[in-house]
This record gives C-alpha cells, sequence and structure tokens, in this order.
C-alpha cells in the first residue's frame, strides 16, 4: 500500500520537459535564419594605412579591389559594369548593412574611382567605407 502512494507521488511530481524543448529549438532556429553574416571578399588586400582610423561595427557588403585592379565581392570576381547590379542585389538582401570598400595600394586609381561611382549610384543613401591598415 506504501509503495503505491509513493508510486503516485513520484507520477505527479515530474515534470514534462518536452514543451521547453520544443520551445528551445524553435528559438534555434529562429536565430539561425535571422542572423545576418559577415561576408568576405575572399581574395587578400594590402590595405594603405590611413591617419584618421575609425572602426565600424556591423559589416554588410564587402568590395574589394586586389593588386591586379580586379573586383571582388563574396569570393567571386566580378567586372565593373555588373558591380552596380551586384551591389543593389545585395542591398536588397541586407538594406542596413554598411558599404565597405577593401583597395589594394597597388591597385590602379581609376578602376577605384568606377567602382565608387558603380557603389554610389547603386546605394546613394549609404556612406561607403573605406577600409585601412591599422598602424
Amino acid at each position: 500500500m506504501a509503495r503505491k502512494v509513493r508510486a503516485r507521488e513520484a507520477e505527479e511530481q515530474a515534470l514534462d520537459l518536452t514543451p521547453m524543448l520544443d520551445v528551445t529549438f524553435i528559438l534555434l532556429i529562429f536565430f539561425i535564419v535571422t542572423a545576418q553574416f559577415i561576408k568576405l571578399p575572399g581574395v587578400d588586400i594590402t590595405r594603405v594605412a590611413a591617419e584618421n582610423d575609425q572602426n565600424i561595427a556591423p559589416l554588410g557588403i564587402v568590395v574589394a579591389i586586389d593588386q591586379n585592379s580586379e573586383i571582388w565581392v563574396d569570393k567571386v570576381q566580378i567586372d565593373i559594369s555588373e558591380l552596380e547590379f551586384t551591389i543593389r542585389e545585395l542591398r536588397e538582401d541586407n538594406p542596413k548593412g554598411k558599404l565597405v570598400l577593401q583597395v589594394d595600394n597597388e591597385s590602379e586609381a581609376e578602376v577605384l574611382d568606377l567602382a565608387m561611382q558603380a557603389i554610389t549610384s547603386a546605394a546613394p543613401e549609404s556612406a561607403v567605407n573605406v577600409s585601412t591598415e591599422l598602424d
């Protein structure tokens, strides 16, 4: 008789953790889906030094110009004529992301100028941040 009472009390005190696990997995999936990942250009850049360095927090769209004056966005080399369209597409995916331009110090100034024109025409409301090397 005493065993039956103890068994019944143990059943009443058991806590079902299934709903808590369900909520945990739903939150995990939510955070994975809504996370914004940093996209790197996929090419090594030797950046120029600057006197007025300033850290910019969350990166969004990174455009790189390498030593051969080739333009890279999201680990893909693109032509200067495709840059404006590519920036517009990336801005649709991440409208609040910062635009960062990484330029190798051996690249041509003309390509930099054309890239700046394409970026500002694709996203005129956004400031373009130029990535420099820390001293």
